[in-house]
C-alpha cells in the first residue's frame, strides 16, 4: 500500500510538475525488465531468458509508443520513485497472495492506502486537504474507485496468482498501448506509426515473455504427432 499505491501515485504527481507525462510513464514501462530479473534472484533462482527478453521488447515498444519528453533531474528523479513503486506493487504483493487471495488482498491494499493518504494529507494540509468533488471529478472518482482500483486490481491480481510477478508485469506495457489507442477517440492526442510500431514490440514481448509463442509450438507439435484417424 506505502511503495505500491500512496508512494506510487505521489512519485508519479510530483514527477509531472516538472516532467512531461511521457517521462514517468516510460520509466514505469520499464518495471517489467526490473521485475523479470529481481523475482527471480530474490526466490534464488535464475531469470528465465524469454521473459527478460519479453520484458525488453515490452520495454522498447512503451518508450516507442511514448517517446521522451522534458524533465530536469527532479522530475527524472521522481519518476525514478514511480519506477520503484510499480516494481513494488508487483514484488511485495507475492507473499501475501497466496493466503489473502486476490479479492482480500485488494480489498486491504486499498483500505490501508486510504488510511496512510488521509495521514499524509491531514499532516501536510490540515482538514482543509478534503473538499466536495463537482459533478464531473464524482464521475471521475468514482470510476477510478470501482473499475480502475476494485476490478483492476482484482483481476491483476489473478493474473499474478496464475502466472507469476515476472509475466503478469509483461502485461503493464499494455497500459500506453491502451492509451495511444484510445487517444484519438477523446481528442488527447494521434495513433500515427511510431504508436503502431512501439504497439507491435509491446505485444511481441508479452507474447514471448507470457510463453504464448511456446504454448503455441508445443501445441503444434503435439497435433502433428497424433496419429490421423482412418474414415
Amino acid at each position: 500500500a506505502a511503495v505500491g499505491m500512496v508512494g506510487f501515485n505521489l512519485a508519479v504527481i510530483a514527477a509531472e510538475r516538472t516532467a512531461e507525462p511521457a517521462v514517468p510513464g516510460v520509466l514505469v514501462g520499464c518495471a517489467p525488465v526490473v521485475v523479470a530479473v529481481l523475482f527471480p534472484l530474490l526466490s534464488r533462482r535464475r531469470p528465465a531468458r524469454p521473459v527478460v527478453y519479453g520484458a525488453l521488447l515490452v520495454a522498447v515498444g512503451a518508450f516507442t509508443v511514448q517517446g521522451w519528453g522534458r524533465t530536469d533531474a527532479a522530475g527524472l528523479a521522481w519518476s525514478v520513485a514511480a519506477l520503484v513503486g510499480e516494481v513494488g506493487f508487483a514484488v511485495l504483493a507475492v507473499p501475501v497472495l497466496r493466503p489473502l487471495g486476490p479479492r482480500l488482498l485488494s480489498a486491504t491494499v486499498a483500505g490501508v492506502a486510504a488510511i496512510e493518504s488521509t495521514i499524509i494529507g491531514l499532516v501536510l494540509d490540515g482538514a482543509g486537504f478534503v473538499r466536495m468533488p463537482t459533478g464531473e471529478e464524482a464521475f471521475a472518482l468514482g470510476w477510478q474507485a470501482a473499475v480502475v482500483t476494485v476490478i483492476g486490481f482484482i483481476c491483476w491480481y489473478m493474473g499474478m496468482q496464475r502466472i507469476g510477478a515476472e509475466r503478469a508485469t509483461l502485461f503493464s506495457g499494455l497500459i500506453p498501448v491502451a492509451a495511444a489507442l484510445t487517444a484519438p477517440l477523446v481528442g488527447t492526442g494521434a495513433y500515427g506509426p511510431a504508436q503502431a510500431a512501439g504497439s507491435l514490440l509491446v505485444g511481441a514481448g508479452v507474447a514471448l515473455g507470457s510463453g504464448a509463442f511456446r504454448a503455441r509450438a508445443a501445441a503444434r507439435r503435439t497435433a502433428e504427432r497424433e496419429p490421423v484417424g482412418t474414415p
